[in-house]
């Protein structure tokens, strides 16, 4: 039995920036992750919207966490390299009880300390956070805002990332300085023992002295086996549309919120994209399911804030899920009151990823509270050096690359300009990719127009290369998700090797 002194359950973006956080410290620390990857479960079906802290209500963990995680990203992103732009934006009101409620949600903004973050590059700090009664400064903020708004909440501090980017630049730095994560390893019973907890697995048993609860849509039953509070569960379901690029992204536009959801919200994403996000229904758990009447829905609801936007260029719509404990709208971050050696991060709905740097710190807070002591290792390392993304670089660096290695002008994915090198990178990085949407979301391969159409092949051969196995055993995302059926072999495998030589790179 492997033995370490915590375990955290649960590879989302809020487990892994836990497991960076501690990474610094000189203990041993695993996590365990019942998928194929990192960041497979809300972390993923997320808009990426790094909320800034105005609609918690004050005093809540969501308002601590929210406002303190927002401020933390600029440094986080520095240091790990995934990317973040922090660009403001405006909560849409169209009527007088719209303005009323942007009221509300200021005076919200102002006890949770909104007003004294960051601002986005280009505003003036004193005009922050405001109330915007004026149209024309509507449209200076956005061009494209509905003519029929006449009211606003103008907050400088909100941004955007990919959460995916961020659980996996979290993993690989908490990696690298001596984290374990174990993949595909579902916990299947958890014991008592006299100085901790056994963890049985499908892989194996794990021991641990402590165990940290981030498993997400999972987090009742881990609280549960492990002797902690009886969690009940909420599905809170929610679609998502992705639009194509646009010359210059929207500023993220918010409708005025309901109790249960911020309502459809309208922002460009970090590549340009736009993202239209994102429905709240009660459903089945781990529904994730596509429905036609949540995206038209979505459409109708973008389209009341952006008159102008193409809904028709969808390039894909997609559908996650959040576990909410049932009566309890904010997050549970704390020691177990039942079982002192088990600390709580349940509840994560939004504002997750944007709480998830300030989740961690205080999670660091709670086990100091409980005499775990906590001395940093003098190797510690909080840079992550971001892979090379061949499409931004410059022709210089382009041409020295190919130099250096063919492979990087061998273009798998023409949508998004990535080359072989990016996807050998992917798979080759710790944690690194096992299936085709784990490369993808590390190296945007798929995430174009096409979806994959042109690249997914090619995709398929690399990591039957790479992870020494036959095309036919490569999962498109999970263990059991195969893309090909039967054994590839002979001629039909030489045909695939042969394709993934893509399109070479004329500059």
């Amino acid at each position: 039995m492997e033995r370490y002194d915590i375990a955290i359950v649960g590879a989302g973006i809020t487990g892994c920036a836990i497991a960076r956080q501690l990474s610094r410290y000189d203990i041993s620390l695993c996590v365990l992750e019942s998928g194929n990857d990192v960041a497979l479960g809300a972390s993923k079906a997320n808009g990426g919207l790094v909320h800034a802290g105005y609609d918690p209500a004050p005093h809540t963990v969501k308002a601590t966490v929210n406002a303190r995680g927002c401020e933390l990203y600029g440094t986080w992103s520095r240091e790990l390299g995934f990317t973040f732009h922090r660009t403001g934006s405006l909560v849409v009101g169209f009527t007088s009880d719209d303005r009323e409620r942007v009221m509300a949600l200021y005076r919200n903004g102002i006890a949770n300390g909104v007003d004294k973050l960051p601002a986005a590059p280009g505003h003036a700090e004193e005009l922050r956070f405001r109330i915007i009664d004026d149209a024309e400064d509507l449209h200076e903020l956005e061009p494209r805002v509905s003519d029929r708004a006449t009211c606003g909440l103008w907050c400088a501090a909100t941004g955007v990332v990919d959460p995916f980017e961020v659980a996996i630049a979290a993993a690989e730095n908490a990696a690298a300085n001596g984290v374990g994560f174990l993949m595909g390893t579902r916990v299947r019973s958890i014991h008592q023992a006299n100085r901790g907890f056994e963890i049985e697995t499908d892989t194996g048993s794990v021991g641990a002295r402590y165990l940290i609860n981030a498993a997400g849509s999972g987090c009742a039953d881990i609280s549960r086996m492990a002797g902690g509070e009886e969690l009940e569960l909420d599905w809170r379901q929610g679609n998502i549309v992705i639009l194509d690029k646009e010359p210059r992204p929207l500023l993220p536009l918010y409708p005025v919120p309901t109790p249960v959801s911020k309502g459809v919200i309208v922002a460009g994403t970090v590549h340009g994209n736009t993202v239209i996000t994102a429905t709240a229904r009660l459903r089945e758990p781990g529904d994730d399911d596509t429905y036609a009447q949540d995206v038209e829905e979505l459409l109708e609801g973008a389209r009341r804030l952006v008159p102008d936007l193409d809904t028709k260029r969808v390039v894909r719509p997609f559908a996650g899920g959040r576990a909410v404990i049932k009566g309890m709208n904010d997050f549970l971050i704390c020691r177990s009151r039942l079982q002192p050696r088990l600390f709580q991060a349940a509840g994560m709905q939004s504002p997750g990823v944007a709480s998830a740097p300030a989740v961690a710190e205080r999670m660091e807070r709670l086990l100091r509270e409980a005499g775990i002591e906590l001395r940093e290792r003098a190797s510690w390392n909080p840079i992550r050096k971001a892979p090379v993304d061949f499409d931004l670089a410059e022709p210089e660096e382009q041409d020295r690359l190919i130099a250096d290695d063919p492979a990087w002008g061998r273009i798998f994915c023409r949508c998004e300009t990535v080359p072989e090198a990016e996807v050998v990178a992917a798979i080759r990085r710790v944690p690194g990719a096992r299936s085709v949407e784990g490369v993808k979301r590390r190296c945007r391969a798929g995430m174009g127009r096409c979806q994959g159409g042109f690249c997914q092949s090619r995709v398929v051969a690399v990591l039957a290369r790479e992870l020494g196995c036959n095309p036919s055993e490569v999962p498109l995302e999970d263990v059991g998700s195969p893309l090909l059926y039967g054994t590839v072999k002979g001629d039909a495998r030489d045909s695939i090797a042969h394709r993934e030589q893509g399109a070479d790179f004329h500059g």
